[in-house]
């Protein structure tokens, strides 16, 4: 068996660069592991980030067919999914919402009773709040404004909470945009400037002010050493000689990202870690099993997949004087019942490719016949209202005339994923979903929309994957890879652990074991300090490489802890 990581490349090899993958670089090069991040996305910096939405070939993912963005739709049988891509995964694009879970999501799923969930995750659920510099929105803004008016029409104003979200910004008697030094890991991070409200999170902050992961724990895990190789895709990650549990370690085949024939590459590693979120990671961990690389995967891969049980609905106000596009990109949030939270969600001025997605807000029953619905819904709008209502089918100024509503339930539902053949392309497998259909139709969401629009003379919308394709529309795909004590009950166990392999691990939101109900990125965070914690430190001396922790501890040696 190897014994030193001088007959591999790599002590770790972490597949993806989002919230897992970050946390778990830094962590281990602080244990003194030599540690590579394989990114199939593009290293993203104020300079090269897209000038608006528009700017689609620098804005949507899709390399097959020549789009280097960041921002990706994935739309299957069951779900439409919306996700990120690039050197720091979904915190380039994501809207920085950190938020802990209701403490019942840890009774329910396949993780219940691994573990005491509720006595030992807080401490990380803080470690990875310093870590994100998690603090109250302080860019209060005319769309916050709206949803406390609409949620006194609900009848729910008590609820009304400015987000807690991951943005510098900065002191409040300075300008906005001033530049700081460092203010979260006592000078071992960049310079950061303060948030000016611009709405542009979720298009890539140009202005250094959203707490991305490559302004934190990527950051910081670089510094130590952690090689990052973007714009490189893993084709294969296979047990290196007889060893099939990979007690041997592992060897990795990659290749250029926007290189379809570009050459191959291999890299062989004592262990590698899965954290390429919850598609990616399902997509490649079942086309290893599929082609032998990894057989004794799980049967429960692919299984169990949660969206949060989410709909994306909107009010939109054409001709309305308030600019709605600024702000932060989440910057408030409300609770219209026990189970269903409400947030309110923007993008800059100018980014307008979004209202694609939606159509004017529909009811009826989901299903083939809701089309018709929609079809009488659009024709009501055009008839009763003509020119407000054309407006509002328009892209021009979505973005500063619209109030996106981001509805997540607690109520738990999933899918499966598996890798089939589609009948229009029969030559390869794809992945697919499969099993019960999730809601594509929230009523409270919808009556709330309904009502709040007509109080405020806007225009209610709904998505337009739910009407026509009877999918909904989910920012937070989770689950695929859920805990289990054995094999048969779970993908890992509660360590992360592939089950039936060493050396292999999963850590990213494909091991989500039930509906979080809030953005899911401070779980996911949380989860891999959690995981990271089971790991001793490197024997060849690693006691003086620093241990961040944020703005409470700033950095002490290992050894020291």
């Amino acid at each position: 068996m190897a014994n030193e990581s001088s007959e591999f490349d790599f002590d770790y090899v972490i597949v993806g660069s989002g919230f897992g993958g970050s946390v778990s670089a830094l962590r281990l090069a602080e244990k003194g592991y030599s540690v590579a991040v394989i990114e199939q996305g593009r290293r993203w910096t104020p300079e090269n980030l897209p000038k608006t939405s528009w700017q689609f070939w620098d804005f949507i993912w899709s390399p097959q067919v020549g789009l280097r963005g960041f921002f990706k739709i994935n739309l299957f049988k069951r779900v439409m999914v919306l996700s990120g891509c690039g050197v720091g995964g979904g915190s380039i694009t994501y809207a920085q919402t950190l938020l802990v879970p209701p403490e019942k999501i840890w009774q329910q799923g396949t993780w219940k009773g691994l573990e005491d969930w509720q006595k030992t995750m807080p401490a990380f659920y803080d470690l990875a709040k310093r870590m994100l510099g998690v603090t109250e929105n302080r860019r209060r803004a005319p769309a916050d404004d709206k949803l406390y008016e609409m949620a006194k029409v609900w009848g729910c104003e008590d609820t009304f909470k400015l987000e807690n979200v991951g943005v510098f910004f900065g002191d409040d008697d300075k300008p906005q945009g001033a530049e700081y030094n460092d203010p979260y890991f006592g000078g071992a991070g960049p310079k950061r400037k303060s948030c000016n409200a611009c709405g542009g999170c979720m298009v890539g902050c140009k202005y250094d002010s959203k707490n991305t992961l490559d302004k934190n724990y990527l950051y910081l895990a670089e510094q130590l050493g952690v090689e990052v190789k973007a714009e490189t895709k893993v084709l294969d990650v296979s047990p290196i000689a007889d060893a099939i549990d990979g007690s041997e370690g592992y060897r990795l085949t990659l290749r250029p990202t926007f290189k379809r024939f570009g050459e191959k590459t291999q890299i062989t590693a004592r262990s590698v870690i899965f954290s390429a979120a919850s598609l990616g990671t399902q997509d490649l961990l079942l086309r290893m099993k599929d082609s032998g690389a990894l057989p004794n995967l799980s049967e429960q891969l692919g299984k169990q997949v949660r969206t949060n049980s989410e709909s994306l609905l909107g009010v939109r106000y054409p001709g309305c004087d308030l600019d709605l596009s600024t702000g932060i990109a989440i910057g408030s949030g409300i609770q219209i019942d026990q189970f269903t939270h409400v947030e309110a969600t923007r993008y800059p001025s100018g980014s307008n490719i979004i209202s694609f997605l939606f159509t004017p807000l529909t009811g009826g029953k989901p299903g083939i016949t809701r089309p018709l619905s929609w079809l009488g819904a659009v024709a009501k709008l055009l008839v009763t209202n003509p020119v407000k209502g054309l407006r509002a089918l328009m892209p021009y100024r979505f973005a500063n005339e619209t109030m996106i509503f981001l509805v997540m339930q607690t109520v738990d539902a999933h899918i499966d994923f598996s890798l089939r053949r589609p009948w229009f392309w029969p030559f390869s497998k794809q992945m697919t979903s499969s099993s019960k259909r999730i809601p594509t139709f929230i009523p409270e969401a919808n009556n709330f929309t309904e009502k709040v629009a007509k109080a405020t003379d806007g225009i209610g919308l709904s998505s337009i994957s739910e009407i026509l394709f009877n999918v909904p529309t989910t920012a937070h795909c989770m689950g695929g890879c859920c805990m289990g004590d054995t094999a048969k009950t779970g993908v890992i166990d509660n360590q992360h652990r592939v089950h039936n392999y060493k050396n292999l691990f999963v850590i990213d939101g494909s091991t989500i074991s039930s509906n979080l109900g809030v953005n899911p990125s401070l779980t996911i965070t949380a989860l891999a300090e959690r995981a990271m914690s089971f790991i001793p430190p490197k024997e060849d001396g690693a006691q003086n490489v620093r241990h961040i922790q944020g703005d409470e501890t700033k950095a002490q040696a290992v050894g020291e802890m």
